[in-house]
């Protein structure tokens, strides 16, 4: 007799399953006593759990390796698009008509434009910052780029 394919009659494939090991469970599973655990030492103890880069008490590497450089507060981030992404657009490219149009997702402290890929149409692009090879290009093409003022990445909240 056939049996029937339903969900019903599904068994995971041999060796596929594990048991859990259940420990501390007295002399007769194998597992009492220690618990796996050994004997004495740290190891055999309660909360015995260390965390990452633990040494044994050593001081970890980590600790141990000089500090070296620092972080610049002051550091600008710009959202960065290279002239070949603006040839699928026309007329006047804006940072605030790319975030709408999903072109770019965050500005960040701007918008700054790089010259990698090819525009063969006249387009006004408007940016915080251009890269001279993007700068050539755009103007090769018939357009015009205008830098934006520094202050003016994101449009001011309901003040």
């Amino acid at each position: 007799m056939a049996s029937k394919l339903s969900l019903a009659h599904l068994k995971s494939a041999k060796g596929s399953r594990k048991k859990m090991k259940r420990v501390g469970r007295g002399p007769g599973s194998g597992h009492g006593k220690t618990a796996t655990a050994g004997s004495k030492g740290q190891l055999s103890r309660s909360g015995r759990k260390q965390y990452f880069g633990f040494e044994g008490g050593q001081m970890p590497l980590q600790r141990r390796l000089p500090k070296r450089g620092f972080t610049n507060i002051f550091r600008k981030e710009y959202a960065v698009l290279n002239v070949g992404a603006l040839a699928a657009l026309d007329g006047e490219v804006t940072p605030e008509r790319l975030v709408r149009e999903g072109v770019i997702k965050d500005l960040k402290s701007g918008l700054k434009i790089l010259g990698d890929g090819e525009v063969s149409k006249p387009l006004v692009v408007r940016a915080h910052r251009f890269s001279r090879a993007a700068l050539d290009k755009i103007q090769k093409a018939g357009g015009r780029a205008e830098v934006i003022a520094p202050g003016a990445a994101k449009p001011a909240g309901n003040a």
